[in-house]
Order: structure tokens, then C-alpha cells, then sequence
């Protein structure tokens, strides 16, 4: 997966698909704490090309060393990409174009160089005013052209430096330098060319960003081997707490706390109790997966998916877009979520033992492991009176649909399942087979025990 955090430089609906980049999975603008947040995630790269910088902290330079310090390749370009490349190359973030190289070179100095303001994402980030870095690439396009002379050029550029970047705009500029008493004709045929003379450098340095993420992907598939030793400060530690307390400035969903504390109110201990340790328990299979090196693939991650709906009984393209929409997903999140899932299963799975080795400690913290250690006891005793073992009963030759009837409609009051294998899977018992030998037993039991 790459991640690439963009706007206003190239519209996310603008964005080209490229072959290689098939999973491109695209952010609104960064704010501080984002990089952060996607790095959790474990993608192969991160392009960051816009950024926020003035209602709300912008991005950290740690945050962007310690994406890399975990092996993931950091790119940047075209304004606070730009900006974070040429003051991380260094460190081995990798800046693309012509902004981040005149950055790099020193030619540009001041961050409101690539300042500018838009409309929000449902506006498509539509642009308002100009950045300054296109603006010199324009008048420099012009002078090239014959359109104006240089020295115009660069009493234009002086005049729009002046202006606070978000009045940055042609019609200003221009109606500065009359005001200023510059030739009218020559501003007059600057004029008539802008419209199809206009260069948009930052969205040409936002493509090539994608080129060179593309390029690189096929020719180091394999995480980034950092040249530096990440330093756990103090203030990085503190700086961590802030980032997990707060939403993504960007979004517009709320605060991760605010759903946990709808979660509180409902009173239901159980299903609060649950939802932190199984988040805790995706937190930890993050971690091993990343520390083995497992590989989600795409069968992986189908496989996955099917058995996932499946077992929320999501069998139709209906029932399971409903299904996204109530939970605030869409295909592409949802995607990003079974690979979540397939970590998750993979760590159940080869931690078997060990869980085996904790799950009585965590049924007496469920104050349940009295009753359920009483009732197998007082089983394993009735067989016994009976003369009976285990395997005498699960290789009965009784009629399979009756005991599952028996079982789920007597029993537990409810419909025998349409896929018994489904569910013999999801209470651990591997197989139907296993699922059916437990109940030959428990019906024993229950009946004659």
C-alpha cells in the first residue's frame, strides 16, 4: 500500500492511476499527527504533497523520521512536501521537482512561497488563491515566451511577495503593477496569455511525486533500511499522547473518545470490556505481523474478506453495502480493513498455544472459569461412572441433523445455522466434525449424565 496525503496541488479526484500504483490509497491534506497515523498502518510508501499549517499544527519532522525509521519510504513534493523533503533529504526523506529542488538549492527560503487558500474537500479543494511558486513559474514561462520582459517578470513576482498569500492572485497582481505605472500593453499581452499560459507547477511536481513513487515501488519493493538511529524522547513520548487523544483534523468524523464514550453510556460492561481488549488485540497483531514480515496479499486479504462477511451474514452486494455504509466504510477502506483482518487471524492462529497457555487467567477475570471447570469436571466423572470415554460417544453413528437440532432449537432456541462449517470455525472447533463430536458428548450428558 502507498499512502499519499493531497489536495488543492492535485485534486484526489485527479489523480491518475498509474500501473504499479494499484494501491494508492488517497488522504485529504496532512496535519500533524497524520503521518503518524498512516505509518501505524505499515505501508510500503508515503507521499506527502499537501499539507495544513495554519488553523492547526503541521506536520512533525518526527513523525516523518520515525515513519522511515520503521522501514517505509517517505516521499514529498510540491508544497509542504516540498518543504519537509528539503529539510529531511538528509535524513532520507526523498523530495521530487522543481519546488523541492529549488528549496534544496536555496533559491526558495520562505514556507509562504507554496501557501494558498482553497475551498474545502466536498468543493474539490478548489484553488482561491495563487502560490507564489507558480507564479514565478508562470511569469517565467512568459518571459521564455517573449510575452514580458524579464526585469517585468520580477517587478511582478515583488509585487505578489508583498500580498499576503491568500490575495495572491492574478487580477490583484496585475491591477498592482498599473497601479504602480508599468507599461499597460505589456501587462495587456500578459494578460490575453495567461489563460493558456499559466504554469501550475505544484500539480506538475505532484504527478512526477506519483512517477517516482512508481518507479521506486518496482525497483526497491522492500522496506526502507534507514541510515539513522530514532531517538525516543521525552517530548516525542508526550508529543504521542496528543496524537492518539486527537482525530484527524482533517476528517470530519468525530473524536475516536466521543465513540468510545457512546460505547460507556450504552452500560453494557460486557460489550465495553470487549471491545477494548479485541483492540488491543489488533493493536498487538500489527505489531508481530510487522515485526515477521508477513505479506498480506491480495488472495489473502479476498479470502479473508469472504470468510469476514460470511460470518456477518453479509451474502449479498446489497447486504453488504448497507453493511459499509452503517459502518462508515466504503470498498476501498474496507479493503484496508481485511487487511487489518488477515493480521488479526494470522496471529490468532500461530499464537495457539500461548493462548491456550493464558485463557484460564482470562476466564476467571470474566468470572466464569469456576462454572465452566465445574461442569467439564462433572462430565468427565459421569463417563467415568458409565464406563464410557470420550471417544465412545464422538464416534456415534446417530442421524447428524437430528443433533444439531437438538442442539441449536432445543438447546440454544435458535434456527440450526445455514453453514455449520462457518460456525464450528468461528467457535474454534476447526471443523463440523470436531463441532459434532462435542455434541454427541454433550447430549450424553445432558440426557443420561
Amino acid at each position: 500500500m502507498i499512502v499519499l496525503f493531497t489536495g488543492p496541488s492535485l485534486p484526489p479526484a485527479e489523480v491518475p492511476a498509474l500501473p504499479g500504483l494499484s494501491e494508492l490509497r488517497v488522504l485529504p491534506p496532512a496535519a500533524q499527527g497524520d503521518v503518524y497515523r498512516a505509518a501505524r498502518e505499515r505501508p510500503w510508501g508515503i507521499g506527502i504533497v499537501d499539507g495544513f499549517f495554519e488553523h492547526v499544527p503541521s506536520i512533525w519532522h518526527k513523525e516523518i523520521l520515525w515513519a522511515m525509521s520503521e522501514g517505509i519510504h517517505v516521499f514529498g513534493a510540491s508544497s509542504m512536501g516540498a518543504l519537509r523533503a528539503a529539510e529531511l533529504a538528509d535524513f532520507g526523506m526523498v523530495g521530487v521537482g522543481t519546488i523541492f529542488e529549488q528549496y534544496r538549492a536555496g533559491a526558495l527560503t520562505a514556507d509562504d512561497e507554496v501557501a494558498l487558500t482553497h475551498l474545502p474537500a466536498e468543493h474539490g479543494y478548489r484553488r482561491v488563491s495563487e502560490a507564489l511558486v507558480d507564479m514565478r513559474a508562470t511569469v517565467e514561462a512568459a518571459a521564455q515566451a517573449g510575452i514580458c520582459e524579464p526585469a517585468l517578470a520580477a517587478r511582478l513576482i515583488e509585487l505578489a511577495r508583498r500580498r499576503f498569500y491568500p490575495e495572491r492572485a492574478w487580477p490583484a497582481v496585475l491591477a498592482d503593477a498599473r497601479a504602480a505605472g508599468e507599461e499597460p500593453r505589456a501587462l495587456d499581452a500578459l494578460e490575453a496569455w495567461l489563460p493558456g499560459g499559466r504554469v501550475d507547477q505544484k500539480r506538475r511536481d505532484a504527478l512526477a511525486l506519483l512517477e517516482a513513487m512508481r518507479a521506486a515501488r518496482a525497483a526497491r519493493p522492500g522496506p526502507l533500511r534507514a541510515g539513522f538511529a530514532f531517538q525516543h524522547t521525552d517530548l516525542w513520548e508526550q508529543a504521542l499522547g496528543r496524537i492518539r487523544a486527537e482525530p484527524r483534523a482533517a476528517g470530519a468524523d468525530p473524536d475516536a473518545s466521543a465513540v468510545l464514550d457512546e460505547l460507556r453510556l450504552a452500560g453494557d460492561e460486557q460489550r465495553y470490556a470487549l471491545a477494548v481488549q479485541g483492540a488491543l488485540l489488533r493493536a498487538l497483531a500489527e505489531e508481530a505481523a510487522a515485526r515477521s514480515g508477513l505479506e498480506v496479499t491480495t488472495e489473502l486479504v479476498q479470502r479473508t474478506a469472504t470468510e469476514f462477511r460470511r460470518a456477518h451474514g453479509l451474502y449479498t452486494g446489497p447486504l453488504t453495502s448497507a453493511w459499509l455504509a452503517e459502518q462508515g466504510l466504503d470498498p476501498e477502506t474496507f479493503v484496508h480493513m481485511m487487511k487489518r483482518e488477515a493480521k488479526l487471524r494470522w496471529i490468532e492462529a500461530v499464537s495457539e498455544p500461548e493462548r491456550r497457555r493464558h485463557l484460564a487467567d482470562q476466564l476467571r477475570a470474566m468470572s466464569c472459569h469456576g462454572q465452566l471447570h465445574a461442569r467439564a469436571l462433572a462430565k468427565q466423572a459421569a463417563l467415568a461412572r458409565a464406563g464410557l470415554c470420550a471417544a465412545d460417544l464422538a464416534a456415534g453413528d446417530d442421524d447428524d441433523a437430528a443433533l444439531l437440532r437438538w442442539y441449536f432449537e432445543a438447546r440454544l432456541g435458535r434456527p440450526v445455522p445455514d453453514d455449520v462449517a462457518d460456525y464450528a470455525e468461528r467457535f474454534g472447533f476447526g471443523d463440523p466434525g470436531a463441532l459434532l463430536r462435542a455434541l454427541r458428548i454433550e447430549r450424553w450428558y445432558a440426557t443420561r449424565g
